[in-house]
């Protein structure tokens, strides 16, 4: 199971890369065009510019859903075929419709008479939907890619009929979540409503399960009875109507303040930790990831980049910090900072909001992101090196030595051949990858893998983590066996 969450996540990296400038420029475009945010005529150029910013990164930010869905399909697929993206698209589409208000309360009309239900289903375009259709678009490329079927339907066979059957596959998975996705949102929507009454102590358990929920996007859930008018609280809303805590029956703000120590200065400690515990040549890669989900969570609290990173590579991890969103959202209402966002808790909306009724003592924002910095750098830190967690930067690949091994032959479709032959042939092989040094092989039959075989074709060794895992240390050159190897399996 780790090892599949852990390619997962590398198969996330790629769209989550896109995001990461998206959310700066919304920052951006919201300093530049504040109306955007709260309201309003846009006039003049630079509130133009601004909200032409806030468009552009709006648009993949928005859409953050089907990325996932591009992605997922084609990194989780055994040769990276675009055929498993366009595979996992139809699932999106074919999930994201079944799965409308629409088309739900048209099956079901007493769903339209229920608040909840009618919202679970509103909320279903989301990210852990976009994975889903992802992973079964993969799979089912993984599985019929190969299909034959009979002479009068020869048209649709091998990938041709992958995206039929994950069409098929999408229609059996929208029943099942027809009715078991609103009873998880309405579950969650009552476990808002039972910590409503603790106080700070609840406020930390609604930002540790709202992080904690992200990635399968049922934290909306959540946010609807803290943050809007879903059972009479509304804090968000509230907030921005220029009301104070006498207004409400609740210290107002008190459910979104927690976050901003967290997103602007708890998301780049965490950061820091992950490059300086990065292999050493791999730092500028972890650099180049996390340094700009780090700037982006901090101008506006878009964290998605950062935590989609990780989550899945570090499950155990992911868990600890959104249990540190509970507890920093514990200490920020306690000491009385009261702040509150319209987008998100990020730089921009700590500064449109501190002019508003309600908020508190904005400048505790210092001392607490410099607590909050320093205690996610530490535990990240300590959490990654004392349990060797696979972080980016530190996955397992390749070492040094690894680097320097030496084919002794550029006849990449002999070595191909060699290997092929060494781990008992095409039938045998199941799955094929590779990083920058190791070709990734899984097989179905262990027995018939001759380790001899596949060094006589100039391989540097031969590495076997698992019963079906096979990794063959081929060198630099790995990509170009690897296309060949892949060449010879179809």
């Amino acid at each position: 199971m780790m090892k599949y969450l852990q390619k997962l996540g590398k198969a996330l990296m790629l769209p989550v890369a896109c995001l990461p400038i998206c959310g700066i420029l919304m920052g951006i475009g919201y300093a530049l065009c504040p109306s955007t945010m709260q309201g309003g005529d846009v006039t003049g150029i630079v509130e133009m510019i601004g909200f032409f910013l806030v468009k552009a990164g709006g648009a993949l930010i928005d859409n953050m859903a089907i990325l996932f869905v591009i992605g997922v399909g084609v990194g989780m697929a055994d040769d990276n075929d675009g055929t498993a993206g366009l595979a996992a698209l139809a699932s999106w589409l074919m999930m994201t419709n079944l799965l409308s208000v629409g088309t739900v309360t048209t099956l079901m009309p007493a769903i339209a008479d229920n608040a909840t239900k009618s919202l679970a289903f509103g909320k279903i375009a989301n990210p852990f939907i976009g994975i889903l259709a992802g992973i079964i678009g993969a799979t089912c490329y993984n599985k019929f890619k190969g299909t034959k079927l009979p002479d009068w339907l020869s048209f649709f066979s091998g990938k041709r009929c992958v995206a039929i059957v994950a069409g098929v596959v999408s229609i059996i998975v929208s029943a099942i979540l027809l009715f078991i996705w609103p009873l998880l949102f309405g579950a969650l929507v009552a476990i808002g409503e039972s910590i409503v009454g603790l106080g700070p102590v609840g406020a930390g358990i609604y930002a540790f399960l709202n992080r904690l929920l992200i990635p399968t996007g049922l934290h909306h859930a959540l946010n609807n009875v803290f943050w809007f008018d879903t059972i009479g609280l509304g804090d968000l809303q509230h907030f921005w109507a220029g009301e104070t805590s006498a207004d409400v029956s609740w210290d107002l703000g008190m459910y979104m303040s927690g976050f901003f120590p967290c997103m602007m200065f708890g998301v780049p400690g965490a950061a820091l930790a992950m490059v300086h515990t990065a292999k050493s040549d791999k730092k500028k890669l972890a650099i180049g990831l996390v340094a700009s989900a780090a700037l982006c969570a901090f101008v506006c609290g878009v964290t998605e980049p950062f935590e989609f990173g990780f989550m899945f590579l570090a499950p155990a991890l992911y868990v600890v910090y959104a249990l540190l969103y509970g507890i920093f959202t514990v200490i920020t209402v306690l000491v009385g900072f009261r702040a509150g966002f319209s987008f998100s808790a990020g730089a921009t909306d700590l500064l449109f909001s501190a002019s508003l009724p309600a908020a508190k003592n904005t400048w505790m924002i210092i001392p607490l992101g410099i607590a909050a910095f320093i205690v996610f750098y530490v535990v990240f830190r300590f959490a990654i090196t004392k349990f060797d967690l696979k972080t980016p930067g530190r996955e397992d690949d390749d070492v040094e030595a690894e680097k320097k091994a030496d084919l002794g032959s550029s006849d990449y479709t002999a070595v191909a051949a060699a290997i092929l032959e060494g781990v008992g042939g095409a039938a045998n092989v199941t799955s094929i990858d590779n990083c920058i040094t190791r070709l990734r092989l899984e097989v179905k039959d262990s027995s018939l893998v001759d380790e001899k075989k596949i060094k006589s074709a100039g391989a540097a060794g031969v590495i076997r983590p698992s019963k079906t895992a096979v990794q063959v240390v081929v060198g630099t050159k790995v990509q170009f066996v690897a296309d060949e190897f892949k060449k010879l399996c179809k």
